[in-house]
């Protein structure tokens, strides 16, 4: 059993030693005026459900030892690595740095809840309980209002 811990531990830590290695992603610094923020939020909502995925497979696995559910685990743990830190860009390099802004009359709240996101992702990539993962969930939800999608 130790030897399934070492391992998943081992193949976490590449993944993530893999994962800081990549350029981040963002869309257009410029700024070249092309934002979609409800796309945005829409793509963040489904790496929370991923995440969520991600750790009930975890949990699923957790106490088996064939090299099918180490593999498995392990290829788990780094889904749920991604997509965690594929919010946490997100937040970042598209709307800490583009879509939040000084003179809004909301900053404080809007910064507060967005960087409420970052937290929760970061706990998510740390634990693999599910209830981390729900939690990013709810907190990416409650940037929903601030960015509702288009009406024709």
């Amino acid at each position: 059993m130790n030897l399934l811990r070492s391992s998943m531990l081992t193949l976490a830590a590449a993944a993530m030693l893999m994962r800081l290695a990549l350029p981040a992603a963002a869309h257009c610094q410029i700024p070249c005026g092309i934002y979609d923020d409800y796309a945005r939020v829409q793509s963040m909502l489904e790496d929370a459900d991923t995440v969520i995925k991600s750790a009930d497979s975890i949990a699923d696995l957790s106490g088996k030892s064939e090299a099918q559910s180490i593999n498995q685990a392990a290829r788990w743990i780094m889904n749920k690595e991604e997509h965690a830190q594929n919010i946490i860009s997100t937040i970042s390099n598209y709307f800490m740095t583009q879509r939040i802004k000084p003179s809004q009359e909301d900053y404080t709240e809007r910064l507060t809840k967005h960087h409420a996101v970052i937290i929760a992702a970061m706990k998510a990539k740390q634990n693999a309980d599910v209830a981390h993962a729900e939690v990013l969930k709810k907190s990416v939800e409650a940037l929903s209002p601030y960015y509702p999608g288009h009406t024709h």
